[in-house]
């Protein structure tokens, strides 16, 4: 006994051995065949992180496998990933490791994905980025063999699996895309056998668009099923197959066959059962949510056949037919049912051409309560550019839908809509929004319907809305809403109610709307933050910011004539407005508005934009007689651009052209300001106290009352960017004193004006010496002197500076100029006068007698002259005369 428990136990550590050693022995080999074979057979680029060969997770079966691979394509798909995935393994017999070196291939009995990435892609040329198969001229076997003589992988497969998977696949030419994710398939079969049983399940989540048009979105679904599968004839038949869409189950028979040029398939299917729980099964399950406990009456079946050839211009013949008959269903937690449904629908195609596929509606119709619904109508072309031709008719108390139906939709349904109407377009013509290939008639009203949105802080209530159908037209009848303190009331005609209704279009059309009184506080928006709530659930909960964002709707595509008795604007208030609104793209032009303000009138156009993350806006404004106390209380740009408007009383007229930047609540931007503005002051007076400015300069100013300043028919002009504020030169007249005016100013108030006085030199008496003002002997009032003044500082803290000593300076320059003018006009004066008495004395005299002593006594003449005339200047400058020139003077 001993004997065989050690034969046994020497046998058992051989195998362990064995067991620990085969990987060591066998994964080279292994991981060079696997290159190698991938080189032979494959046109891509093959890489992984790890390739392992283990024995105990997989005994009796070795298992090798490749973490973290890749297959990327060459041309003409190059760079794109074919495959990826975090696992692949292969399973196979452990004798299979003896055949690396022996030059056999090696039987692969198991494969599996997992977490794998498949992205199939078929171009506009048709081209297939899975064909990557290196052509070789011998013909292939049945086995699928990745191979050649000299060895290889073999796949006598019998079972795979994958798991945590996703699968794209995208055939350009046709433009169809499907996806599915959260794929977990798995077969059982004899992949070696010509004629075979593959048992499969599946789960899967699938998205399906076909032409831009959306289908699946992932709708749920599985499928168990049996296949009888024929190698040679590549045709699969399906035996025993059971599947459900989201809650709809199908049960289906048929065949596919693999042709080389086409394929051909023959598959009916139907439901089960005619409960009309199936009906609400094809719902996606997010919208119809748990079916448990839904109690329904009458039935509802799908009968469908779908067989023919599919190649590159044939879609298979199609006759689905969708039936149900004085159904009903109520779910458990909703007060209401619906009842009365009557369906009566198919989707249909005769021909196998892809455009020739219809949907028939030959009756749609229920009843919530007392209401009725119907429709009937086709949709031609479903697969390519619908055409619908369509009539509805019946009255809906839409919250009753929610009453009845477990929706979730972002807005709650509510109102009565009434409609009698019918409608012929092609969806191209709704999405090109070719207007004149829409046509409809009849009526729809709607009724106390309540519309909440994000961008209206307040729900928007129409009491009434009624609008007319026509070939061309949509005429708005009227439109009567509320929001907040806003009423609104609306007539006029919209071009793109059934594109805006179907496909998200702008509304487009033209208004004329009247309002007593529009707030536009009823038009922001609160803005949240999110905080966490320091609970250990850590919900988060939203906070107000206090902040508004007002928001032009970006649905609108409008213009509009309005009349409002009141609009509100933050703490301005205008009355009897007019104008046109245009908006589009989250931008209001505004044209010719005209309104009563501030006991005065304004003209405005412009715009206003709100599409950018920074609103903008660019206005050209007219105030005619406002008051300025009002404008400037009421006008906050007003008093960054003139902040000395403070201390004036009166009115103005001004036109501003402006642009910058808004705040979320429109609010211009101060420092993003740029324009110009030309002002003229009307019956203005000035009041110090109230502008610390003026009562500074009132106190340097001694001689001038500045409360008596009258400023009437004033005209300035302003220009402002980037935050500063710059005066062009003006001046003005006060008590006869001319104050030129030039400088500049921040938006932050910080100024640097220079004032300039040209004044009578009587202002400047009491600075003078009393020796010159007692030379001087003359009125001061006919002198003018310039007194610069500076200000500085802000205009809370203002800081000014007189130049008195250059005034005081120029003034005596002045004054002594004039007293050096008068000094030399007497002077010449007297000269005058001494030779008038001396050359013209004695005209009578006999001219003879002259011109005969002429000779002899024309030296003593000349001698005399000059003597006279030298005294008369020294008395005039002051020259004293000594006692020898008085006695020379007497003798």
């Amino acid at each position: 006994m001993k004997r065989i428990f050690k034969i046994f136990g020497i046998v058992l550590l051989v195998l362990v051995i064995g067991l620990i050693a085969a990987p060591f022995l066998f994964k080279g080999h292994l991981e060079d065949l696997l290159k190698r074979s991938i080189n032979e057979n494959l046109n891509a680029t093959v890489a992984w992180e790890n390739f392992d060969l283990t024995l105990f997770s997989s005994f009796p079966d070795a298992s090798v496998k490749v973490k973290n691979f890749s297959v990327i394509n060459n041309a003409p798909f190059a760079g794109d990933t074919l495959a990826s995935g975090s696992e692949l393994q292969l399973d196979m017999g452990v004798m299979q490791l003896f055949k690396t070196s022996s030059g056999k291939p090696i039987a692969v009995d198991a494969i599996s994905l997992d977490e794998a990435f498949i992205n199939i892609k078929v171009d506009s040329l048709g081209n297939a980025n899975y064909d990557i198969a290196k052509k070789t001229p011998a013909a292939s076997t049945a086995t699928d063999t990745l191979a050649d003589n000299s060895g290889g992988f073999q796949f006598d497969v019998q079972h795979y699996e994958i798991s945590n998977s996703r699968i794209n696949y995208l055939d350009e030419s046709t433009q169809t895309f499907m996806r599915l994710s959260e794929v977990n398939h798995e077969g059982d079969g004899d992949f070696s056998a010509d004629i075979s049983n593959l048992n499969t399940t599946t789960e899967a989540l699938a998205s399906f668009d076909f032409d831009g048009v959306n289908y699946l979105n992932k709708n749920k679904i599985s499928l168990d099923a049996v296949i009888e599968m024929n190698l040679d004839d590549q045709r699969y038949t399906f035996k025993e197959n059971e599947a459900l869409i989201n809650q709809l189950p199908l049960v289906f028979s048929g065949f596919v066959q693999v042709n080389e040029s086409n394929n051909e398939l023959d598959l009916s299917f139907k439901t089960p059962s005619s409960d009309f729980k199936n009906f609400l099964g094809v719902i996606p399950e997010v919208y119809a949510k748990n079916l448990d406990g839904v109690t329904t009456t009458g039935d509802f079946s799908v009968n469908g056949r779908i067989n023919g050839v599919v190649d590159e211009e044939h879609i298979p013949l199609m006759n689905i037919e969708i039936l149900s008959n004085n159904a009903s269903f109520k779910y458990p937690d909703l007060p209401k049912s619906v009842q009365d449904i009557i369906i009566d629908a198919s989707i249909v195609n005769e021909t196998g051409n892809l455009d020739d596929t219809y949907l028939r509606l030959g009756n749609l119709n229920f009843r919530i309560d007392q209401d009725v619904f119907n429709a009937k109508g086709r949709i031609d072309r479903l697969t390519t550019n619908p055409v619908v031709d369509m009539a509805l008719k019946g009255k809906l108390n839409l919250a009753n839908l929610e009453q009845a139906y477990p929706l979730e939709l972002d807005q709650d349904l509510n109102g009565m809509l009434t409609v009698d109407m019918t409608a012929n377009f092609d969806m191209n013509s709704v999405e090109k929004e070719q207007y004149q290939n829409i046509k409809s008639s009849g009526t729809a009203s709607l009724k106390d319907f309540k519309y909440v949105s994000p961008e209206l802080p307040n729900p928007l209530t129409m009491t009434q809305t009624n609008v007319t159908f026509n070939p061309g037209t949509i005429t708005l009848n009227n439109l009567d809403a509320q929001t907040g303190k806003t009423d609104i009331s609306a007539r006029g005609s919209i071009e793109n109610l059934i594109p805006f209704v179907l496909s998200k279009e702008d509304l487009k059309g033209r208004f004329t709307v009247t309002s007593k009184v529009i707030d536009l506080a009823d038009f922001s928006v609160v803005e949240t933050t999110t905080q966490k709530n320091t609970s250990t659930t850590e919900k988060t909960v939203a906070q107000p910011t206090g902040e508004t964002a007002i928001k032009i709707p970006s649905f609108l595509d409008a213009a509009i004539d309005f009349t409002a008795g009141k609009v509100i604007y933050d703490n301005i208030t205008l009355t009897n407005v007019s104008g046109n609104l245009s908006v589009k793209d989250e931008t209001a032009s505004l044209n010719n508005i005209k309104s009563n303000i501030f006991g005065g009138a304004i003209g405005l156009n412009g715009n206003v934009s709100t599409k950018t993350t920074t609103p903008t806006f660019k206005m050209d404004l007219d105030l005619k007689s406002v008051d300025i106390s009002q404008s400037f209380e009421g006008l906050e740009m007003l008093q960054q651009f003139a902040p000395i408007a403070r201390a004036l009383q009166g009115a103005l007229n001004t036109t501003i052209q402006l642009n910058g930047n808004l705040s979320d609540d429109l609010t211009p931007v101060l420092s993003s300001l740029a324009g110009s503005a030309l002002a003229q002051l009307l019956t203005v007076e000035v009041d110090p106290e109230k502008m610390k400015l003026l009562s500074a300069l009132d106190a340097k100013l001694d001689f001038i009352n500045l409360d008596k300043l009258d400023f009437s028919n004033l005209k300035t002009q302003l220009s402002f960017d980037q935050g500063l504020v710059t005066v062009k030169p003006f001046d003005f007249n006060v008590k006869g004193i001319n104050v030129g005016v030039s400088g500049t100013h921040s938006l932050e108030n910080t100024m640097n004006y220079t004032l300039n006085l040209k004044m009578p030199g009587s202002y400047l008496g009491s600075k003078l010496g009393s020796t010159l003002a007692g030379l001087s002997n003359t009125d001061l009032e006919k002198y003018t002197v310039d007194l610069p003044v500076t200000l500085t500082g802000n205009f809370t803290s203002p800081q000014v500076s007189l130049n008195t000593k250059q005034a005081v300076n120029s003034l005596t320059q002045q004054i002594v100029a004039t007293q050096k003018d008068k000094l030399k006009q007497q002077g010449e004066d007297k000269i005058k006068d001494v030779l008038d008495g001396i050359l013209g004395g004695n005209k009578t005299a006999d001219t003879s007698a002259v011109k005969t002593t002429k000779d002899t006594t024309s030296t003593s003449t000349q001698s005399n002259t000059a003597k006279a005339v030298k005294d008369v200047l020294g008395g005039l400058f002051g020259k004293k005369k000594t006692a020898t020139d008085t006695t020379k003077t007497n003798n």
